[in-house]
């Protein structure tokens, strides 16, 4: 690594090794540990790059202990060897110490509000509101430094793809992303904001028109909305990606490219060789209780309404004279649980659900389970033959409508894959989710858009004008690894006539739509290429790539989980001056008046 040397510093504290012995070296950095061990004093001596080991003797000694952890030293010494039998292997310095000549304070440190060196779990509004001191940490530090290295590889893997890298403005107008827009009062345009944007959905699309065929950016996105693991409140960055003349499978082709390229590059597990399996949304929910399927684990979801369609257990034959479904999960090969485990399995279920669920344990020479007394043998030989379950097994029924008991069974299927050490280890499994429908049924029962309103419908404008609504399908897709959406994209609708008609179902006239995307519907009638891209969540995959679970734990300055900024204190109040300027008053809330 290039470095300048300074008077602060000759060398880096990752960089001595045995062959240094005998030099004379500066180095600096932070006071991560200290050990005195009667007359000597060791201190883990720590700067970005790494941690050596300083040894202070005599007065030296003495002065090093006045300091507190996490100060910042200038140390003069020579190194020399460890004792035989002290190395320490974890480090890469850890065949030599540095004996201190002298030593300099570059900036004291007052009492930790909690320790660097180690998680002494203190609470998150704490460790937020002093976040920097929190990215002393080694993991956090490695993590925000391999931020750097990912985004400096997506970089290069793009440019080798043939893709551009454009900026597209903060400053825009609101769309209907899905989320909460953070609004901006214009100064200059009294009662009028701007909205930062929460993709650059319609700039994408508008760079394609212009002609510049592939287009990437590593994206600041913004959403106001709630916090979640896998997600950040307030800001993100996203791998935003568009192409023209292309159909669905030529995005999906490069984009695997870049998947299989830039996991590979960051990991040794197991990677899926494109192409990556394809499944169609409504399989994935049928097969899998969720679009987002975590292909490491083997269990799947089977109807299982004909095996018992002639039952006398009177639960199951009220449930199917209803309309409603019967599902199934098996399990084979395990070893046989606990009754409790059963217990505590149906427990936790209802209390998810608010539905029942039975199982039967099917051994070579018999069954049993919680529904056991109430079935025959040939409907246990029926659901066998179903579930394609040769030997032992257990399984897991439940029922009711499916689209509310598949969710449920699909977080059970992931308890049962954890559970019984199904899951595969060391491999990264993609998928693409297909076909999604173009438009849900809301709250109030008005049709909506389900996933991207700029999504070009499977049979154009045609099904648009023939079809029910809830039967039309679009050119959508999600890319999801391990069970976890890592981007989400579509083959864009860039034909006016085909965007109003599509909107106008929605519920949006076609005033509206030329006042909210009027840039959009302008420049389609300029001549514009068929169209399509994705977006990929950076802090998700960086995520998985580094082994966290928290979202948190691979941004610098995130968030509180109540979306605050703790560090800068923000949001705060502004002034009456500010307020004028922009043409502003604040009406706050009775709730918050009584606070």
């Amino acid at each position: 690594m290039k470095y300048l040397k300074s008077k602060y510093r000759t060398h880096l504290c990752s960089e001595l090794r045995l062959a240094d012995q005998g030099k004379q070296v500066t180095l600096s950095g932070w006071i991560s540990r200290k050990r005195d061990h009667g007359g000597v004093v060791f201190v883990d001596l720590r700067d970005n790059y790494g941690i050596t080991q300083v040894v202070f003797h005599d007065e030296l000694r003495e002065k090093i202990q006045k300091l507190r952890l996490e100060a910042v030293i200038s140390v003069t010494g020579k190194v020399l060897p460890r004792g035989e039998g002290l190395e320490n292997p974890k480090l890469k310095t850890g065949e030599i110490e540095v004996h201190c000549d002298s030593f300099e304070v570059l900036g004291g440190s007052d009492v930790l509000p909690f320790q660097v060196a180690e998680d002494d779990n203190a609470p998150e509004a704490i460790r937020l509101k002093y976040r920097f001191l929190e990215l002393r940490r080694d993991k956090l530090h490695s993590n925000i430094l391999f931020r750097t290295e990912f985004f400096k590889r997506v970089r290069e893997i793009m440019q080798e793809l043939g893709f551009y890298e454009f900026q597209t403005p903060i400053l825009t107008s609101s769309s209907p992303e899905g989320a909460r827009d953070f609004i901006v009062p214009s100064r200059l345009h009294p009662g009028k904001f701007f909205a930062l944007p929460q993709a650059p959905q319609q700039f994408k699309q508008l760079i394609m028109v212009a002609g510049f065929d592939r287009y990437f950016q590593l994206a600041p996105c913004f959403r106001d909305e709630d916090a979640r693991a896998d997600r950040s409140p307030g800001e993100f960055y996203q791998i935003d990606i568009e192409m023209s003349f292309v159909e669905q499978q030529d995005v999906f082709a490069v984009n695997e490219e870049l998947m299989s390229r830039l996991y590979g590059s960051f990991s040794e597990w197991k990677l899926d060789k494109p192409p990556f399996k394809r499944i169609r949304y409504e399989d994935a929910i049928l097969t899998y209780g969720t679009d987002k399927p975590d292909l490491r684990n083997p269990l799947r979801i089977d109807k299982v309404n004909d095996v018992f369609k002639d039952t006398e257990f009177r639960v199951f034959r009220t449930l199917l004279e209803r309309g409603e479904d019967l599902f199934a999960i098996k399990v084979e090969g395990a070893d046989l649980p606990s009754r409790k485990y059963f217990d505590d399995t149906i427990k936790e279920f209802t209390a998810w659900s608010n539905l029942g669920l039975a199982y039967l344990v099917i051994e070579h020479d018999g069954f049993k389970g919680s529904i056991a007394k109430f079935i025959s043998e040939r409907e246990v030989t029926s659901l066998k033959a179903a579930l394609s379950l040769d030997g032992p097994g257990i399984v897991f029924i439940a029922g009711g409508e499916k689209q509310q008991v598949l969710p449920w069974l699909g977080k059970l299927r992931d308890k049962l894959g954890a559970d019984f050490n199904l899951i595969e280890e060391g491999a990264f499994r993609f998928c693409w989710i297909t076909d999604y429908p173009l438009y849900e049924r809301g709250e109030n029962g008005e049709i909506e858009f389900s996933h991207n309103p700029f999504s070009m419908p499977q049979g154009g404008l045609e099904a648009l004008n023939s079809s029910d609504p809830l039967e039309i399908y679009a050119y959508q897709y999600d890319l999801v690894c391990n069970g976890l959406e890592l981007g989400s994209g579509a083959i864009r609708n860039h034909l006016p006539e085909v965007m109003y008609r599509a909107f106008e179902i929605a519920g949006y006239p076609r005033e509206a739509v030329d006042e909210k995307f009027g840039a959009m519907i302008r420049a389609f009638r300029f001549g514009t290429p068929p169209h399509g891209g994705i977006a990929f969540g950076i802090e998700r995959m960086i995520m998985q790539l580094v082994g966290e679970a928290a979202i948190r734990e691979v941004i610098m300055f995130p968030l509180a989980q109540t979306g605050e900024d703790l560090m800068m204190g923000a949001p705060s109040e502004v002034s009456e001056k500010q307020l004028e300027e922009v043409h502003i008053r604040v009406v706050l809330p009775e709730k918050h008046h009584k606070k």
